[in-house]
């Protein structure tokens, strides 16, 4: 599936300067958990409109890019997901796409107030918020991970410095001492990790790899995918082209609700670090969410590229097709 050509495709933000063409111990955590309501004892969230209701409303998400399988949306008691990056670009649309599934979700922030923002109050049941950074081990407390079943991390900054360095967001500190250190935390029963990396990270001394990885990003992210791969835990991989589409940063609910791939629905998967290209953040949201459930992609490493075309949308059997064919060949 690779084309004729290779074109630098990175899966992380990019100045526009620097923009390829489009083508493609166990010690007490810095604040105590709680629910969002109340800043020292916990209890539940008052129902308002939640994330999943205004996508709902919106068409933005459900209709126009993700297209709901009205069979699919039904209680899964028995998971709760830790989302790990959950008010990035990618990570906004996981938790939407759990919230709307009625999957329980664990979110593991810097900072629990902009889950308000983004996704509103929601009943703990549902959405549950704790304070910590991957960065810094002590914060990783082990009730962080109390009943989780699965974890999904999204985690990421941009290759080149820029503002989203600012606070020690680099690379290095972010796609692997945060990988590593959030990966030796979680508990021997989980059922999966689902790891968001980047095409290219196999050949980041090679042009034009080397030139997305001048300060290291994608060596950084293999080495976050070698710990988990090495960790003992059942994984998945799922290796982005370049990141296209809103919401681009965690601004608020509004860029959510903008998101469109165009007629980009299409989705292509491979293996072997060989696709280069471009990809909507709702595929890639997608996949994370629907590898969860497929058994034959645990242990499994995939590209991920959306084309223009009709997409499998939320079909847990087109999706598992696809995996398949890119496990097959």
């Amino acid at each position: 599936m690779a084309p004729n050509s290779l074109t630098l495709s990175p899966s992380i933000d990019l100045p526009l300067s620097v923009k390829p063409p489009t083508q493609t111990s166990h010690s007490l955590p810095l604040l105590p958990f709680r629910t969002l309501n109340s800043p020292y004892s916990p209890r539940k969230f008052k129902r308002k409109p939640t994330l999943a209701a205004s996508v709902s409303r919106s068409n933005a998400v459900s209709e126009q890019v993700i297209q709901s399988d009205t069979n699919q949306t039904s209680l899964s008691s028995s998971k709760l997901v830790l989302v790990v990056g959950g008010t990035g670009g990618v990570g906004q649309l996981v938790v939407a796409s759990l919230l709307d599934r009625n999957i329980r979700a664990r979110l593991l922030l810097r900072n629990p107030e902009k889950a308000i923002t983004l996704f509103g109050e929601q009943d703990e049941e549902k959405l549950q918020v704790r304070q910590g950074d991957t960065r810094n081990p002590e914060d990783l407390d082990p009730s962080i991970f109390e009943g989780v079943t699965h974890a999904i991390c999204c985690t990421g900054t941009t290759a080149f410095p820029s503002k989203r360095w600012d606070g020690d967001n680099t690379p290095e500190r972010t796609d692997w001492e945060g990988v590593r250190n959030l990966v030796s935390a979680l508990p021997s029963s989980l059922k999966r990790i689902i790891l968001v990396s980047s095409v290219g990270v196999t050949k980041f001394n090679e042009l034009p790899w080397s030139i997305m990885n001048l300060f290291g990003v994608l060596k950084y992210k293999k080495m976050g995918e070698d710990f988990v791969r090495n960790s003992g835990l059942p994984y998945t991989i799922i290796r982005p082209g370049r990141l296209t589409d809103g919401p681009y940063t965690s601004y608020d609910l509004n860029t959510l609700l903008q998101a469109t791939a165009g007629e980009r629905r299409a989705v292509v998967i491979g293996q072997g670090d060989k696709l280069v290209g471009e990809v909507s953040r709702l595929v890639v949201a997608e996949a994370c969410v629907q590898a969860l459930d497929i058994d034959f992609t645990q242990g499994q490493i995939y590209e991920i590229n959306s084309v223009q075309g009709e997409g499998p949308g939320k079909d847990p059997r087109k999706w598992e097709q696809l995996f398949k064919a890119a496990t097959s060949n």
